[in-house]
């Protein structure tokens, strides 16, 4: 039996991480509002957002040294009481330097928040209970992006920019309290502060620094632009020096010899993979509403919430069939659904909406939960406690890049190719081709068999934005259809997944519990 003292507790871990997933996609939706309340000049503008990003994935691989030293309880305590003292910091920010300053201490104290909640599953409960509990904490971490749109359309539409920041802290507070009081995870080990590695952490940083903005200014500035070059050079370099130094050392900072195993390994492309289609997929959809079809940010949230929905009604279904059922096989039916999701969306048309948009959404809800399960389950299960906090970063970790590679991945294909969109639309239209005339919003009856040469220049100013549009649909599908595909190929791998989880030696749920 566990007591309801280690729910209740596992339950205010799992708010505090929706809490720090939530925050990414309420502030984004918002971004205006705070640039013209402080200020900001454009090109710093994004800055709000990737000052976060880059704290956060360098924190995450850290967790299995922070919890080794503060112990699980308290490195939770500390990530979320610093994360809701930061976000009151960016609440009362007076400027774009303050407001940078406090964003890095939130995403470093959010970066510590998720994989230690998905540690604490395999602390705090015995194994009889670790898909129910990785399924609530799943539920959590999956929803967050979203509701993450109708949240920030809410408060953007209703309050101003600050309330972005201060609906973390009423939370944040309960969290802190609660999980301190209610979690015994062993005591603190303040000896490993003599040890700490500063070369390895300057590497970590640097390396994972370096890639976000890699991945950030590629898109716009051109894979091939100098600066970027310079980013990446310092990313291999200072990478390849990490991995160096952490395999050679008996206890590296950083535990990159987990990907020694195969199963873990292949459980993290997994995780990559689902970062990917996850973040890249909620990051499209607004777009898409935004731009094609000119909804408002609570409207275009509420067409989102059809995904979590579905998430919530197949969590309670998942989680007892990933006990009973082949980890291939239900991977295969997870990614595959996924896939389909994200395929399916890559048959739009400018009229596409709330109700062409359901069914993929709904495909990609299910499927979800059956990505996410037996992965983290044969990535994790059977880990030795401190093994166990190490994996649980580099494993989110790889969630987290999937992420921002998939977010790069989209702005690249929405950068480069309505170009080529519109001059092949341009070129059918030029030969009279209606099925290009309807594809634009064209009356057929007047653009069939019609050169466009012999159209009047007014005619043309009007035909220009209507082919744009259909240009940038098409780029819109073809950036799903290209995650779909990603999606595909990862399901090549199964072969190599275990079938199901080796003989694992007992995780003693902690002392007290």
């Amino acid at each position: 039996m566990v007591t309801a003292r280690v729910w209740f507790g596992f339950l205010a871990m799992c708010l505090g991480m929706f809490m720090a997933i939530l925050d990414i996609q309420i502030v984004a939706s918002s971004l205006p509002d705070i640039q013209v309340g402080l200020g900001i000049p454009g090109p710093r503008l994004s800055w709000i957002q990737t000052a976060y990003l880059i704290a956060e994935v360098i924190a995450i691989p850290l967790t299995g040294w922070l919890t080794r030293l503060l112990t699980l309880r308290w490195l939770f305590v500390t990530a979320v009481a610093g994360f809701t003292l930061a976000s009151a910091g960016c609440a009362l920010s007076t400027g774009f330097a303050s407001l940078i300053a406090c964003r890095i201490i939130q995403g470093f104290c959010g970066g510590a928040i998720i994989p230690a909640v998905f540690t604490s599953v395999f602390v705090l409960f015995p194994q009889a209970r670790h898909t129910r509990a990785t399924a609530i904490a799943g539920a959590f971490a999956v929803l967050a992006p979203t509701l993450g749109p109708i949240f920030g359309g809410f408060i953007t539409e209703t309050y101003s920019w600050h309330w972005l920041f201060l609906i973390n802290v009423g939370p944040g507070i309960v969290v802190s309290a609660a999980t301190g009081a209610l979690l015994r995870t062993g005591r603190p080990d303040w000896t490993l502060l003599r040890g700490f590695d500063y070369a390895s952490f300057a590497l970590l940083a640097a390396c994972l620094a370096s890639l976000e903005l890699v991945l950030k200014e590629g898109p716009p500035l051109g894979w091939s632009d100098g600066f970027v070059l310079m980013l990446m050079a310092v990313c291999l370099i200072t990478g390849t020096l990490l991995i160096r130094r952490s395999l050679r050392r008996a206890a590296p900072l950083v535990a990159l010899g987990a990907f020694r195993d195969r199963g873990f390994g292949i459980a993290c492309v997994y995780s990559f993979v689902l970062g990917a289609g996850l973040y890249g997929s909620v990051y499209l959809m607004p777009l898409f509403l935004g731009y094609i079809r000119d909804h408002t940010s609570f409207e275009i949230g509420t067409i989102m919430l059809v995904s979590g929905a579905a998430q919530l009604a197949t969590a309670p279904i998942a989680a007892p069939l990933e006990r009973r059922l082949d980890a291939r096989l239900l991977t295969a039916f997870g990614y595959g659904l996924f896939a389909l999701g994200l395929i399916a969306n890559g048959f739009a048309t400018y009229e596409t909406d709330a109700a062409g948009l359901f069914w993929p959404q709904l495909l990609r809800g299910v499927g979800v939960m059956f990505c996410l399960l037996p992965t983290t389950s044969l990535a994790l299960e059977g880990r030795s406690a401190d093994a166990l906090a190490d994996a649980s970063g580099l494993f989110n970790l790889m969630r987290n890049l999937g992420g921002a590679i998939g977010i790069a991945l989209v702005d690249t294909i929405l950068e480069l190719r309505p170009a080529v969109h519109v001059a092949q639309i341009v070129e059918r239209l030029q030969a009279g081709d209606p099925t290009a005339a309807l594809i634009v919003g064209l009356p057929l009856d007047r653009f069939h068999n019609v050169p466009l040469g012999d159209i009047d220049e007014a005619t043309k100013e009007t035909v220009r934005p209507l082919v744009e549009r259909a240009a940038a649909v098409a780029s819109f599908n073809d950036a799903y259809l290209a995650l779909g595909a990603l999606f595909l190929l990862s399901l090549l791998l199964l072969p190599l997944l275990r079938s199901s989880l080796a003989p694992i030696a007992k995780i003693q749920p902690a002392s007290g519990d």
